[in-house]
C-alpha cells in the first residue's frame, strides 16, 4: 500500500491519535461503538471505511474528519 493511499493515511492518523490518548484498541472501539477487530483492520489500512465510520472515529478522537484524512507530520509510534 502506498503512503499516499487514503486508507494508509487514515490508518496512520487513527493509530497515532489513539496512542496519544493511551487507549487500547478495545477502549477506542468501545468509544466508537465498533468492534475491536474492526479497529485493528482500520489501523492496518484494510478495506474502505464509510464516511459514517470516519465520522464516528473523528468524534471519538475529538478531531475533525479532515484531520484523519490529511497526511500527518508526526510519526506513528510502534
Amino acid at each position: 500500500m502506498s503512503r499516499a493511499d487514503p486508507n494508509h493515511i487514515v490508518a496512520a492518523n487513527v493509530r497515532r491519535l489513539r496512542l496519544a490518548r493511551d487507549w487500547s484498541q478495545e477502549v477506542f472501539a468501545d468509544r466508537c461503538g465498533l468492534h475491536r477487530t474492526y479497529i485493528g483492520a482500520i489501523e492496518r489500512g484494510e478495506g474502505n471505511i464509510t464516511l459514517r465510520t470516519l465520522a464516528r472515529l473523528a468524534e471519538a478522537l475529538e478531531c475533525t474528519c479532515e484531520a484523519l484524512l490529511c497526511k500527518s507530520h508526526g510519526k506513528v509510534r510502534k
